[in-house]
C-alpha cells in the first residue's frame, strides 16, 4: 500500500466550525432569557418573604399593643410610628421592672427590587398609615403596612406596589 493513504488531516473544516458556532449562538440565545426569568423570579420570591417579614412583624406588635405589652395612647391606632421601632424594641410593660424591651425584627429587610442602592432599607419600602385609604396609601402617624416602591410589574401580572 501506498503511504499517501495512511496520512491523517487533523483539524475542522470551515463549514464543520461554521455549523458549531451557529449551534453554540442558538443554544445561548435560549439559554439567556430563562437564565433572565430565574433571575426576576428569585428577586420576587424574595420580595414576597420580605413583605411577608415586616407584616407579621406588625401584627405582632398590634398583638402585643392589644395584649397590653405595649403601652399606648388610646386615642393611637396601635400600629408603630416607624420601621425602625420594630427593630429597637419597645419597653414591655407586663414586665415589673419595665427593663425587658419586646423586638420584633432583627433587622428591617430591604426591598430586593427597589432601583437604588444607596437608600437605606427602611427607605425603600412606602409605608401606608392606617388612616389612609388601600387605593391611595399615605403614610401618616403610624405604619399600618407596607409596599414596594420599585417600578414594574411581577410575572404574575400584578405591579409590584400592589402586592
Amino acid at each position: 500500500m501506498n503511504a499517501r493513504f495512511f496520512k491523517f488531516r487533523s483539524g475542522f473544516t470551515l463549514i464543520e466550525m461554521v455549523v458549531t458556532v451557529a449551534i453554540v449562538g442558538l443554544l445561548a440565545s435560549v439559554a439567556l432569557p430563562l437564565a433572565e426569568l430565574g433571575v426576576k423570579r428569585n428577586k420576587e420570591h424574595e420580595l414576597r418573604l420580605a413583605l411577608r417579614e415586616i407584616r407579621t412583624a406588625l401584627d405582632a406588635y398590634k398583638q402585643s399593643v392589644e395584649e397590653g405589652r405595649v403601652a399606648t395612647v388610646v386615642q393611637q391606632s396601635g400600629y408603630p410610628e416607624s420601621l425602625q421601632v420594630l427593630v429597637d424594641g419597645v419597653p414591655d410593660a407586663s414586665s415589673p421592672d419595665r427593663k425587658k424591651r419586646i423586638h420584633f425584627l432583627r433587622r428591617i429587610p430591604r426591598d430586593p427590587l427597589f432601583p437604588d442602592p444607596s437608600r437605606p432599607d427602611e427607605e425603600t419600602w412606602g409605608k401606608r398609615s392606617y388612616a389612609s385609604s388601600h387605593d391611595a396609601p399615605e403614610e401618616g402617624d403610624d405604619v399600618f403596612d407596607v409596599y414596594s416602591l420599585a417600578p414594574g410589574t411581577g410575572l404574575n401580572g400584578i405591579p409590584y406596589g400592589r402586592w
